[in-house]
């Protein structure tokens, strides 16, 4: 099956986004988890606008699918946080580009 740049950086942004949710109870950390949203999720979208409809490399979008599969496990909303500037980072050194 053949997959997109931009496919996999918008599972990706999802992925940022559900990470988001699960990191909302952290009251005291509610805007620093908004502003990681929305930087990684800019910078996300700008790579997927700017890749658009490039296939990604088979072994690059299986590392992809795994990195964001992990994240959907995390249930700690303080790991979530973490996951919030993790798995940008994973998923843009496994496209080549810089984070």
């Amino acid at each position: 099956m053949t997959v997109t740049v931009d496919a996999l950086l918008a599972r990706t942004v999802q992925a940022l986004d559900d990470l988001g949710a699960t990191a909302a109870p952290i009251d005291d950390e509610w805007q620093y988890v908004t502003d990681l949203g929305a930087a990684w999720g800019a910078r996300l979208r700008a790579v997927g606008a700017s890749r658009a409809g490039e296939t990604a490399d088979p072994a690059v979008a299986a590392a992809v699918e795994r990195a964001v599969a992990e994240s959907a496990l995390v249930t700690d909303p303080h790991r979530a946080i973490d996951w919030l500037s993790t798995l940008p980072q994973i998923v843009l050194v496994a496209l080549g580009e810089s984070s």
